[in-house]
């Protein structure tokens, strides 16, 4: 689903738009996750002024009274907000600095127990709207997952940057221009602890330091397959696929791959649920292609969601009955139904789809109602449970403010959001196997169908 932008409080500008990985980046950035900026020595932080200090109420005020009417559910799951409003606006009073106020609202927002509530520091927001991210549509090709407490390169993109200066997949990234990052995955784990969203922010951290303007290089440390520590100039280069826009979100860069693989399997991979006139079009022309196949594999790992509607047409090929639904969205005025738009001609054979920690949005509601359905089978890693739309306004003291607007149930009755899809084949790859050239998820739901015949 895609996040909404706008500015809150006095001014009243329309601010851009951030896109669902710029988001999670916010977020990082927002729990005090130091991978991004790094902090050798704590800056000496000012009292509030007078004017600061009204700034900061003004902002409670508008996040306590946003969440009263506009959380889906008037009851706020039995909180009692008034009462929060008036025990807290007294520590609000006490703030002496603008951290302290800060605080004081995400203990507000704590009182709902739910993801996707909130308040972002002045700073993380400014970086993630700054001028600076305008140029950094140059990637260097490498796919990056954190295992093991690790950086670890699970993919090399042909004909990108990182494949012309030699990175092999399982590599070790260590550093990325000056900033350590062994040091500051640490601090981010212990930061983030066990949240179903950790590897995603994580993760997507990591791949922000690997971005750049494209034509230039990014200096970068890794550790070999033969733990040899090497420097090269990655050089990075326009991602691969088509670039398009949607909404008033970023453009974002869009590909799928279809092809078929132990002989008689289809399998499918895209980045995005974005650009349905390409996207779209290459998987219903893949799976006509594939009707007699023995099996099918769509490959959801590292897809971040977008665009809900896609899931509910790419499952009619597996969904026969009409009426069924991948799950349900609630907001205070009404319900969204996610039903499924089944094809003249179905696909009855076995469905694999694979998932990890930065599967997320409408790849977590497509595989996690087609598993409620008993259509799929699920391989791999937990998904990011992140699956609701959501705000982020400019609140009057500069901070980032973050809602949801809507409740997600899949059609078994799973909440989603914070918990995320448990696979039914849990896998998770390790730096071995990488540097051998295996891919474990994959080859287990190949495995499966092949016993499924």
């Amino acid at each position: 689903m895609r996040p909404f932008h706008r500015t809150a409080g006095q001014g009243g500008r329309p601010a851009r738009n951030i896109s669902t990985l710029l988001l999670f980046a916010v977020l990082l950035l927002q729990v005090g996750v130091v991978l991004l900026t790094g902090c050798s020595r704590a800056p000496r932080i000012p009292p509030l002024t007078a004017e600061e200090h009204a700034l900061a109420r003004e902002s409670f005020d508008h996040v306590w009274t946003t969440i009263r009417d506009k959380h889906w559910d008037q009851e706020l799951g039995g909180v009692d907000w008034d009462s929060a409003r008036v025990e807290l606006e007294s520590e609000l009073e006490a703030a002496g600095t603008m951290p302290e106020a800060r605080a004081v609202m995400r203990r507000l927002i704590a009182r709902l127990g739910q993801s996707h509530f909130n308040i972002i520091s002045r700073n993380a927001y400014d970086d993630l709207r700054g001028p600076d991210v305008k140029n950094t549509d140059g990637v260097t090709g490498l796919d990056v997952r954190v295992l093991g407490g690790r950086a670890l390169v699970t993919g090399v993109d042909p004909g990108s940057g990182a494949e012309e200066a030699g990175v092999g997949v399982g590599w070790e990234i260590l550093r990325i221009g000056e900033r350590d990052i062994p040091e500051r995955l640490k601090k981010a784990m212990e930061e983030l602890g066990e949240k179903a969203s950790a590897p995603y922010m994580i993760a997507m951290s990591v791949a922000a330091r690997l971005r750049g303007e494209p034509g230039g290089t990014l200096d970068v440390r890794f550790l070999t397959g033969e733990d040899k520590k090497v420097d090269l100039e990655v050089p990075l280069r326009d991602p691969r696929g088509n670039k398009v826009k949607f909404g008033n979100l970023p453009a974002t860069w869009v590909w799928i791959d279809t092809l078929t693989v132990d002989a008689n399997v289809g399998y499918t991979k895209f980045n995005f649920f974005f650009d349905p006139m390409n996207v779209n079009t290459t998987f219903n022309a893949a799976m006509e292609s594939w009707m007699d196949a023995e099996g099918v594999i769509i490959d959801l790992r590292g897809n971040p969601g977008g665009i809900g509607v896609m899931a509910m047409g790419m499952s009619g090929w597996f969904i026969e009955e009409k009426g069924r639904r991948l799950g349900t969205m609630s907001t205070r005025m009404n319900d969204v139904k996610f039903i499924v738009t089944p094809r003249l001609q179905t696909y009855e054979g076995p469905l694999a789809i694979l998932i990890d920690g930065l599967s997320a949005s409408t790849s977590e509601i497509m595989v996690g109602g087609l598993k409620d359905l008993g259509r799929a089978r699920v391989f791999g890693q937990r998904s990011a449970g992140a699956a609701l739309p959501s705000t982020i306004e400019r609140l009057p003291n500069g901070d980032g403010f973050q809602y949801a607007v809507a409740n997600y149930i899949s059609e078994g009755g799973e909440v989603l959001e914070g918990q995320g899809v448990v696979p039914d084949v849990e896998l998770i790859p390790d730096r071995e196997g990488l540097l051998a050239g295996r891919d474990p998820v994959l080859e287990a739901a190949l495995a499966w169908i092949r016993e499924s015949d």
